[in-house]
């Protein structure tokens, strides 16, 4: 109970940052805002060059039905529009600032973000309508990692009826803390955002998914949602608990269809730092401009959690942390299970962007890849009932008709399968250009 079928139990490695406090970066002296930071459609520059913008300025509008607006996390001037480089190596445009002027930092900063009153009664006063205007205009995304566009998930179509809403505090990941210390030093709007999601969604029901080894973030929440009617399910540890399907599965005993969303089982699912973006743009029409990302690992000097603004390069980030240590060996954007691996240190941290971990060379060390060896541990974790030694295969093979016969567009590329291969097969990497192949032949 309260769990899914399948998956791992990597050593978890929270303990580095867990106990520590967000602390507030100072301001960079620039800024890289790419243009991409969602599924689906790039936004729209309405800055130009030599432009003045001051904090929370609009720079660009979500032009395309599925993209989201952006805004400046600093004062200062535009530079110009080129072309930067993201964690997973994809080249898109960006907006550059420099930084000028007096900025809005330290404690003044956070209750600009997170402090002030959240409204916890009377939430069917705010007219669903205007809280999804208030969301689009924002430009919040899902902070989980997916970075999918919340006014669109928000409004799954009218043949769809939502009857629950979950907010995920899982942060199943090793080494991640960012929604865990959100959950403990301002559940206030977690809270509120949820009310407001489930306002919008007419949704009847409201609960927060929390592993069971977060016991500070499970009473936080539990005082903060008193008198709510929000439910809190502490779920067993696990990975990929904080996936979608699994959270369903784990929380309401609902599968989602292969090939499927959560809508079709009447559940949508938000991210708590989602959430609390949601509750700052209604209630104070702020926009999206900073995150919490931790920055950790064997091989940073001293790790911490960080509030940062959007666009700061990851460079700033190390040197706040002391720097990296002298057997740092592997720097990844977001989780070791799902994120990427990087060696510009000019890349930006983006709306998705939850952590940044440095690895050292004994974390790194692997054994050689052989031959698979037919043992079906891949299989046997699979959260998605998939096989992956068949999808891989099909991969190196190019072989289109057996990645649509073993359901390639079903892996959410969790590396559970990776995790477990005694063969050291680089089977989410190879899934990964079966995707891509796949999706490049639909589009001849």
């Amino acid at each position: 109970m309260n769990s899914f079928a399948h998956g791992i139990h990597p050593p978890e490695r929270k303990n580095l940052v867990a106990d520590k406090a967000i602390e507030i970066i100072p301001p960079p002296e620039k800024v890289i805002l790419p243009l991409l930071q969602n599924v689906g459609a790039p936004c729209e520059p309405v800055v130009r060059p030599k432009q003045d913008v001051s904090f929370g300025d609009p720079v660009c509008r979500g032009g395309a039905p599925v993209s989201a607006s952006l805004h400046s996390p600093v004062s200062g001037r535009v530079q110009k529009i080129s072309v930067t480089t993201l964690a997973n190596g994809r080249h898109v445009k960006a907006i550059f600032i420099k930084t000028e002027g007096e900025q809005l930092s330290g404690r003044a900063l956070w209750e600009e973000i997170f402090g002030g009153d959240w409204p916890m009664q009377n939430i069917q006063k705010y007219d669903p309508q205007e809280i999804i205007a208030a969301i689009y205009s924002a430009g919040i995304v899902g902070q989980g990692g997916a970075a999918f566009p919340t006014h669109v998930k928000l409004m799954p179509g009218k043949k769809k009826t939502l009857d629950t809403v979950l907010i995920n505090g899982c942060e199943c990941e090793p080494y991640l803390n960012a929604d865990f210390r959100l959950m403990i030093e301002a559940p206030g709007p977690v809270v509120c955002g949820a009310l407001l999601i489930g306002r919008v969604t007419g949704a009847e029901e409201i609960i927060i998914g929390i592993e069971d080894n977060k016991p500070e973030a499970v009473e936080s929440l539990k005082k903060a949602t008193f008198g709510t009617g929000i439910k809190i399910a502490v779920l067993k540890t696990k990975y990929p608990q904080g996936s979608e399907k699994q959270l369903i599965q784990a929380v309401l005993r609902r599968k989602v269809p292969l090939g499927g969303l959560p809508p079709d089982v009447g559940v949508v699912v938000n991210n708590v730092g989602t959430a609390a973006s949601v509750a700052r743009a209604v209630i104070k029409g702020k926009p999206v401009t900073h995150r919490i990302v931790s920055v950790t690992g064997a091989g940073i000097a001293d790790p911490k959690n960080l509030l940062v603004p959007i666009g700061i390069c990851f460079d700033e980030l190390i040197k706040f942390c002391g720097g990296l240590t002298m057997d740092a060996a592997r720097l990844i954007a977001g989780g070791p299970m799902t994120g990427f691996a990087f060696t510009n240190l000019e890349t930006p941290v983006t709306k998705g962007t939850g952590g940044l971990i440095a690895l050292t060379q004994k974390d790194v060390r692997k054994a050689k890849e052989t031959s698979c060896i037919r043992c079906g541990r891949c299989v046997d974790v699979c959260p998605m009932n998939l096989v992956p030694t068949r999808l891989a295969l099909a991969s190196r093979q190019k072989n289109l008709d057996l990645l649509e016969k073993y359901n390639i567009q079903g892996c959410f590329e969790c590396g559970c399968c990776a995790y477990i291969c005694p063969a050291g097969i680089p089977l989410v990497q190879l899934i990964r250009a079966g995707k891509a192949l796949s999706v490049a032949s639909k589009k001849k």
